[in-house]
């Protein structure tokens, strides 16, 4: 028994004429007799009643024809299944995420990426960037985001964004009433930081604009995300070094200006995932990372042209 005899005796079957059902086919009527009779054989089972004025189905044949249909369906959907499957458009997709990246570029991604795959089941993970990494070798991770990622040999990166840093500050504070502020103005302010780890991080990269200074920050507290150190500079504990994203955290009582000092006021996000993972479905979200970020990088460019 094969797929096609299926199809053909389907034909015949919503036809009740083999010449019809041949012409709806394109094969000739007689491939068409042989075809549904090596079908019958193979049941074995009469299928059709045949004379030269009609064309019925039998019980068989009635019985059979719905089965066919739910059998040609079910062969359908998987073909479609697979098929979106190898283009990248259905699937499970598992995205660690960490500090503020999830304030701006993330959520355009996974937007713009739900538009054009809506069949791909997404699920988001706070991860700091050891579990990251950890989880990518483990496979319990399709693709990362962290900043400041130090080199690993199975993982791949690709840097995202390059971000300036901003100066989160009490409303109050004297110095809000600028536009920028430079660092060396606010050395002997008390500062929310980052706890320093084994790995590279954002208080690294703070504490090393500080020593372009001969300083060292004062430490009024140290907190593990951004949500929680910009609550305490609303309620006025210090001041914070944070990426241009987190001004998307309105808190009442927070200002944020540009920085400027000696160092780059800067700071990358990456993305990271195993080196060799040809998944089609990484391909995909990787695709949208990279349209987004060219067109976040464009403007960019064109303002150090013009400056």
């Amino acid at each position: 028994m094969e797929i096609r005899q299926l199809k053909y005796f389907v034909a015949v079957a919503e036809e009740l004429n083999f010449n019809r059902a041949a012409e709806r086919l394109y094969i000739t009527q007689p491939a068409l007799s042989r075809q549904i009779q090596q079908l019958e054989e193979a049941i074995p089972a009469v299928l059709l009643e045949r004379n030269s004025k009609r064309v019925a189905l039998t019980d068989a044949g009635q019985a059979f024809y719905h089965q066919a249909l739910n059998i040609l369906a079910q062969l359908q959907r998987a073909a479609d299944e697979s098929r979106l499957l190898a283009e990248g458009k259905k699937g499970s997709l598992v995205i660690g995420i960490f500090g503020s990246s999830i304030l701006d570029f993330i959520p355009r991604v996974l937007l713009e990426f739900g538009r054009t795959h809506p069949a791909v089941e997404i699920s988001l993970h706070p991860m700091d960037k050891d579990a990251q990494i950890q989880a990518l070798r483990e496979r319990r991770l399709t693709i990362g985001f962290n900043r400041l990622v130090p080199g690993e040999p199975d993982i791949e990166q690709e840097l995202v964004r390059r971000e300036a840093l901003m100066l989160a500050l009490p409303a109050k504070h004297p110095l809000a009433a600028r536009d920028a502020i430079e660092l060396g103005e606010v050395l002997q302010e008390p500062f929310i930081l980052y706890p320093r780890g084994v790995r590279r991080g954002l208080t690294t990269h703070v504490r090393r604009l500080f020593a372009d200074y001969d300083a060292l920050p004062r430490v009024a507290q140290e907190v593990t995300d951004v949500t929680t150190s910009i609550a305490l500079v609303a309620g006025g504990l210090g001041l914070c070094v944070v990426p241009r994203s987190a001004v998307n955290l309105r808190l009442p009582g927070v200002e944020y200006r540009a920085l400027r000092c000696r160092g780059k006021a800067e700071i990358e996000l990456a993305c990271l995932y195993r080196k060799g993972d040809g998944s089609p479905l990484l391909r995909a979200f990787l695709a949208t990372v990279r349209q987004l970020a060219s067109l976040e990088a464009a403007p960019a460019a064109d303002d150090r042209q013009t400056s």
